[in-house]
This record gives C-alpha cells, structure tokens and sequence, in this order.
C-alpha cells in the first residue's frame, strides 16, 4: 500500500508530538530527582542541626547541675515579722 503525502505528515506530525512529550517526561523526571536530592539534602541538614541543639542543651543541663552541686544556695534567714496592730 502506497503512503499519500497527507498520510506521511500525519505519522510525521505523531512522531515530533511523542518525541515532544517523551522529552518533557525526562525533563520532568529530572526536575523531580533534583526535588528529591535537595529534600533528602535539607532533612539531613535539619536532624544534624536538631542533634547538635540536644547535646548543646544536654551539656548546658550537666553544667547547670555541676553548679548546683558546687554552690549549694545559701539559706535563707528567717527575720522576724513585726506583727501587725489588732484592731477591735
């Protein structure tokens, strides 16, 4: 069966369509990967700074209780308390 001309640009006009789309789903699964990495990039980021804020608070915990320990707070001197004029 012989192909017309309108028959070969039609199956030419359907070839550059796939290859158009086919190029886009790269290009799309591309930019996904790259969402993905930089994703991936952040959550790490943010449980090594999350991790280095516990042990910081942790460290600043055990200080804080080492000085207590070293200075125990003074006792408090009772004074006494004029007491108030009863009234009749």
């Amino acid at each position: 069966m012989l192909q017309t001309p309108m028959a070969n640009t039609n199956e030419d006009h359907k070839r550059k369509a796939q290859t158009h789309f086919t190029a886009s789903e790269q290009r799309d699964a591309l930019v996904k990967q790259e969402i993905e990495k930089e994703r991936l990039a952040l959550a790490a980021r943010t449980a090594k700074l999350k991790a280095l804020r516990l042990a910081k608070e942790a460290e600043d915990k055990a200080e804080a209780e080492r000085e207590a320990l070293a200075n125990p707070p003074k006792p408090k001197a009772k004074s006494k308390a004029k007491k108030a004029p009863v009234s009749a």
